[in-house]
């Protein structure tokens, strides 16, 4: 079973930047799509973005042009970074596969607040 492992996470100001990481155990990360995803309080986990194998890309119209996604097939890790951040991205921010989800990690917090 795939472990994942999230981190980077943090309290920044509106306007500022973060960049999440998320290690992967295991050896068929670069087979798969991968996604970052997150929960805010009191609502459901909602899909933020996620990459192809082979690095096609897509975004969820409320991070497109601030949010970008990435990967390291070598390293098993998967990459978000966060630019122009806003208040209404603080959330926990999970990674895992794009659909056939793994386990849950943790999660890594992010909050966005002045």
């Amino acid at each position: 079973q795939v472990q994942l492992v999230e981190s980077g996470g943090g309290l920044v100001q509106p306007g500022g930047s973060l960049r999440l990481s998320c290690a992967a155990s295991g050896n068929i990360f670069s087979g798969l799509t991968m996604a970052w995803y997150r929960q805010a309080p009191g609502k459901q986990r909602e899909l933020v973005a996620d990459i192809t194998r082979g690095g096609a890309t897509t975004y969820a119209n409320s991070v497109k042009g601030r949010f970008t996604i990435s990967r390291d097939n070598v390293k098993n890790t998967l990459y978000l970074q966060m630019n122009s951040l806003k208040p209404e991205d603080t959330a926990v921010y999970y990674c895992n596969r794009r659909e056939y989800y793994f386990t849950w990690g943790q999660g890594t917090q992010v909050t966005v607040s002045s």
